[in-house]
């Protein structure tokens, strides 16, 4: 069932991108802008360039210092 659910999700939701940006699905978390539950996102262009830069910023952070704790665990035996 869960496999099905994301392979509806996938099929019908999160099929096409806007404005040709890689990840913009312009659906939302589980399409529920297009169904009008969500916002419509951030309107100034710079702004959201700006939080975009953020947000694989701190992704990049968290894959860092997931793999440092990795490493850790590895070589002392204890995180």
């Amino acid at each position: 069932q869960i496999v099905g659910f994301a392979g509806i999700v996938e099929l019908n939701i999160y099929n096409e991108q806007v404005n040709d940006e890689p990840g913009n699905y312009g659906a939302c978390f589980l399409g529920l802008r297009s169904i009008g539950f969500m916002n419509s996102g951030i309107a100034d262009p710079e702004v959201r360039r700006k939080k975009l830069n953020a947000e694989l910023a701190n992704g990049r952070l968290a894959m860092f210092a997931i793999i440092g704790m990795f490493f850790q665990d590895g070589l002392t035996g204890s995180a």
